[in-house]
């Protein structure tokens, strides 16, 4: 009987004559090993790692902003930056700042050799001192993974980036960039609502819209050779500055534009190959149903909790880091279940030239002080138990004379 295979080492699989030829992958994507969605870099391979992979597309990522907005909005740029190094299309709206100032504070990408060899020295330098440190660490700590990836370890996906500077003007001017500056698109006219929600909200939408529609990002046009993704982020969404007052009272006039907001949104998503990052002031937002309503609406939240002006500034156990990482949700993917990481203690720094996530664990000097105070009042409490038992059988003593 003959082998199904053919020969040794050959398949009997043959494709099919009338199939046509298999579409091109996305630049700057890969599928998810787990679920096989589509997934793209956020431009920051720590955080990465802690969303199961990457961004998914097709969906949505919300960053509650730190008390001064400085880190999240690093996060903000590295997604942008992401965007222009892989070639996508940029959509980038703010009621903040011009998106065109955004794009020239970019972080220059490490391309060339010589900064990848600068870079990877002085990640040397943090891993030769980290591993001074294991070396007095406790047992249970040093066989736990570690978050951050290192930019001297190859990867083919996400791209590494050196805040120290900025990225060429060439650079930003090879993709194609779409800018929404709310102070330029409202006209000077009463303001009317649509779509029962507020006025820049609702000018926001459309213009998504129209650039999804007509760059075919949603499959209106199958004749286009190139297909391409489109990175969409929106800056300091329902501060004071878009006209919203969720920041401002407890009991706001509109609640509910935030949340029709980002329905809407949601849904165009979903029907496009796009994925979004938005920031909030979710410190800002005195009402916590609407901040609930708002993270369920919501595919990944991460929470950025800095140091600055806080106890834990000066607080020892914290000296290595800036701030603390919150992963508040991360959504299920063609699957029951979603990714889940390893750990809830997640802490976040900005070194010279490169912001990291981490995992937070005490520092060694630390963990010994607290293993030498847990022995005192160890030893304490067995001494008064102790006295307390002799206390006991005096008593009994003179109970029973």
């Amino acid at each position: 009987m003959a082998a199904a295979g053919g020969e040794r080492g050959r398949t009997s699989f043959q494709r099919r004559p009338g199939a046509g030829p298999r579409p091109s992958a996305l630049p700057g994507t890969r599928p998810s090993v787990r679920h096989g969605q589509l997934l793209l870099s956020s431009g920051l391979p720590s955080l990465d790692c802690v969303l199961g992979g990457g961004v998914a597309v097709g969906t949505l990522l919300l960053i509650e902003e730190d008390k001064y907005g400085l880190y999240s909005n690093l996060l903000f740029k590295y997604f942008l930056a992401e965007g222009i190094v892989c070639g996508h299309d940029l959509f980038v709206a703010s009621a903040k700042e011009h998106p065109d100032n955004i794009l020239k504070e970019l972080p220059a990408p490490l391309l060339d050799d010589s900064y990848r060899k600068e870079l990877g020295d002085e990640a040397a330098a943090v891993k030769s001192e980290d591993f001074q440190d294991s070396m007095k660490i406790a047992w249970r700590y040093q066989n736990l993974p570690k978050i951050e990836t290192s930019p001297t370890t190859y990867t083919k996906f996400g791209h590494y980036y050196d805040v120290s500077k900025k990225m060429s003007p060439e650079l930003c001017q090879s993709v194609k960039l779409h800018s929404f500056y709310l102070h330029e698109e409202l006209p000077f006219e009463p303001k009317m609502k649509t779509w029962n929600m507020n006025n820049g909200y609702a000018r926001l939408l459309q213009s998504i819209q129209r650039i999804i529609s007509q760059g075919g990002f949603d499959g209106s046009d199958p004749q286009k050779k190139q297909r391409n993704v489109l990175r969409i982020g929106i800056q300091s969404l329902g501060s004071i500055l878009w006209g919203d007052d969720v920041c401002c009272s407890d009991a706001p006039e509109d609640p509910q534009s935030l949340t029709k907001f980002l329905y809407v949104l949601r849904g165009l998503l979903r029907k496009s190959l796009s994925a979004c990052i938005i920031t909030v002031p979710a410190h800002l937002i005195q009402n916590k149903a609407i901040m609930e309503r708002v993270t369920n609406l919501s595919d990944m939240v991460v929470g950025l909790e800095s140091f600055i002006g806080s106890e834990r500034e000066t607080n020892p156990l914290y000296k290595d880091y800036h701030g603390l990482v919150h992963v508040h949700q991360i959504p299920r993917l063609n699957s029951l279940i979603c990714d889940v990481s390893d750990t809830k203690d997640l802490a976040f720094r900005l070194k010279r030239k490169q912001f990291t996530i981490e995992r937070l664990h005490l520092p060694p000097d630390l963990s010994d002080t607290v293993s030498r105070a847990s022995k005192q009042d160890l030893a304490g409490s067995a001494k008064l138990l102790s006295s307390g038992c002799g206390a006991m059988a005096i008593g009994k003593k003179h109970l029973d004379f």
